[in-house]
This record gives C-alpha cells, sequence and structure tokens, in this order.
C-alpha cells in the first residue's frame, strides 16, 4: 500500500531520502485526494495484462496514448540533469499519469495549504495527479525506476516551473481544490 507523509520543510540534504517529519505525519489515501486531488489505485503487476482493471481506467479516462520510462544512471540520458529538472517545482497543463511497473520513487506535491506531501510509490501504484497541480518527481536511494505513462491524445511532457499561478490549469485547479470539486473515476 502506498505511504504519503508530510514532509519537513528543510530538504536540502539528498532529495532521495524520506524526509518526514519527526515523528512522521502520515496522510491517508483518502484525505491525499481531499487535500490535493491526487488519485491513487493500487493495480496487481502479476494480472495487469488479464484482470481488466487497468483497461477499464483507461477506457473511463479516455487514455489512449501510452509509453515507457526508465529512470536509471544506466537507462536516462543525462541523468543527473535530468533528476534536477524532474525535481524542480512544476506543473503540467494535462493531468500526470504513471504506473510504477519495477523500482521506486517519490512523487512530492502541494497540499490546498501549500505544504509539501511526499507519496513513496512502488510497482502496482498507479497515481493521478490532476492538471495544475504543483508537483516534483525523485527516485530513492535505489536510484531506478521503470513506469508506464498514460496520456489522452498526443503526449505533453512540457513543465511549467513555478511561479506559474497565472495559467488558466492552475486557476481552474485551485477553483477546484477550494469547491472539493475533484472527480474520481
Amino acid at each position: 500500500m502506498v505511504r504519503a507523509w508530510y514532509m519537513d520543510n528543510d530538504t536540502s540534504s539528498d532529495q532521495r531520502l524520506e524526509h518526514h517529519k519527526s515523528p512522521p505525519e502520515f496522510v491517508n489515501i483518502d484525505d491525499l485526494f481531499k487535500i490535493s486531488g491526487v488519485e491513487y489505485f493500487k493495480l496487481n503487476i502479476d494480472t495487469l495484462n488479464t484482470d481488466g482493471v487497468l483497461d477499464q481506467i483507461k477506457k473511463q479516462r479516455g487514455y489512449n496514448y501510452e509509453d515507457e520510462i526508465i529512470c536509471s544512471e544506466k537507462c536516462l540520458e543525462n541523468y543527473e540533469e535530468k533528476l534536477k529538472i524532474f525535481y524542480s517545482e512544476h506543473l503540467h497543463t494535462d493531468e500526470e499519469i504513471r504506473l510504477v511497473v519495477e523500482g521506486s520513487g517519490y512523487f512530492d506535491v502541494r497540499d490546498k495549504n501549500d505544504n509539501w506531501i511526499r507519496i513513496e510509490v512502488i510497482p502496482g501504484d498507479l497515481l493521478i495527479l490532476p492538471k495544475g497541480i504543483y508537483h516534483r518527481f525523485t527516485l530513492d536511494a535505489k536510484n531506478f525506476i521503470r513506469a508506464r505513462r498514460f496520456f489522452v491524445g498526443e503526449p505533453i511532457w512540457t513543465p511549467y516551473n513555478r511561479p506559474c499561478d497565472d495559467m488558466e490549469c492552475r486557476k481552474m485547479y485551485v477553483d477546484n481544490l477550494k469547491k472539493g470539486q475533484f472527480v474520481t473515476v
């Protein structure tokens, strides 16, 4: 099961460590959705191609394109530079959907009060970050993750680094967060 917790404000040391308050203040998945709009699904990697769960999610949400990314020093060109880009606080104009197939890492998201929540992802974890949410990604100390990425239409990977509060997707996200109008599948 996925773990999520509030992070310390001081994360100046290695970004790949857990970085939580002491003791950790964990966030359950239902609350994570309410305070950030982030959706979580636990999928069975062993039956992924036969149980129909992923197919149902893809159909309901209109995901018609997918690819795979491997983040490791061996497989990712300009590895250290890419990790810096992934870890820069940013948003996207579309949802960010990731299904972890192998390895592990962390997605950090901002809650409705602009506090960081770290979400640990392992194989079988499917995260859907709403468009307009400030977030970032990093590997954990194992330095390896393989994930499937899903899109509606042509893939758009453009990150917009903070601040970009005047973008329409950000305004809509903040408005939906205030009204509690996120919809789950």
